[in-house]
């Protein structure tokens, strides 16, 4: 709409502009984009099972205690999410993205990488749980802010790499679900997701994966998903699964932090050298 004009002491105002771009196309979904739809879904079944176990726990017996099986189903969909989210971004580059592809996509990922996890946490250890609840909501509103945050950077910020700065928030929502499944609710294992928060908007570069590096992001899912199932359905060896494959995934996104520390000093010392 144009500004107003003034003639012989009325307001003379333009009809407004109609849109001008493709609006039609922007409501067009492409193949990236239903699997970022699927994300979204996968990460709203996740917190709805477990509301439901909560829920139906409580009002059977008046007390909630975790079910393996139902936080192993959680885990499970969250970990088809992130199937669907490193695949969308291929598909598009592949095929074609729609005009809203980026959106959705970050959009999908607050839901299951921000909300999910976050929600996690709460049934985690906010019911009989030794700490406080508001250490816990804090906790886990840590989680959600940093994944938002985490986001909307990467939307805004590239780095000259072509890497991701901090860590990515579906590698983030593994680190807290590895912590969740591997520790009880402690101060020392709050710290930890503290930490996890942190690390998602940090400057730390994470790599992208590309290549055999996305060929083996998606194994390793896959093997996830597999000690999940057996580790659930009360299998032999189920615990002994979930407790290595939770410490590999502390330890992968612990140790690339290191690494770049490791790097910069070593860094500063030959420029040390070399200015003497």
């Amino acid at each position: 709409m144009t500004a107003p004009d003034i003639r012989a002491g009325t307001w003379s105002v333009e009809e407004e502009e109609e849109p001008i771009g493709p609006v039609g196309k922007a409501f067009r979904l492409s193949a990236a984009d239903l699997l970022s739809l699927g994300n979204a879904l996968s990460g709203f079944l996740s917190v709805v099972v477990l509301a439901y176990s909560a829920i139906d726990q409580l009002r059977m017996t008046g007390k909630f205690e975790p079910d393996p099986r139902f936080f192993g189903t959680a885990v499970v969909l969250l970990l088809v999410g992130a199937t669907c989210d490193l695949f969308d971004g291929l598909v598009a580059r592949r095929f074609r993205a729609s005009a809203m592809g980026a959106e959705l996509d970050n959009l999908a990922d607050v839901i299951s990488f921000g909300f999910a996890p976050a929600f996690m946490i709460v049934i985690w250890g906010g019911f009989d749980a030794p700490l406080p609840l508001w250490l816990v909501l804090a906790a886990a509103a840590s989680v959600l802010l940093a994944g938002v945050t985490r986001l909307a950077r990467f939307a805004c910020v590239k780095t000259k790499s072509g890497d991701f700065m901090g860590l990515p928030i579906p590698m983030g929502a593994m680190t807290i679900v590895s912590i969740v499944l591997l520790f009880q609710p402690t101060i020392w294992t709050i710290l930890g997701i503290f930490a996890t928060s942190y690390l998602m908007i940090s400057r730390i570069e994470y790599p992208k994966p590309k290549g055999n590096l996305a060929a083996v992001v998606l194994g390793w899912m896959m093997i996830n998903v597999a000690c999940l199932t057996i580790w659930a359905a009360g299998l032999p060896g189920g615990d002994q699964l979930i407790q290595v494959g939770a410490i590999m995934q502390i330890a992968i996104v612990s140790a690339i932090p290191l690494r770049v520390l490791m790097f910069k000093r070593a860094q500063r010392k030959e420029r040390r050298a070399a200015d003497s």
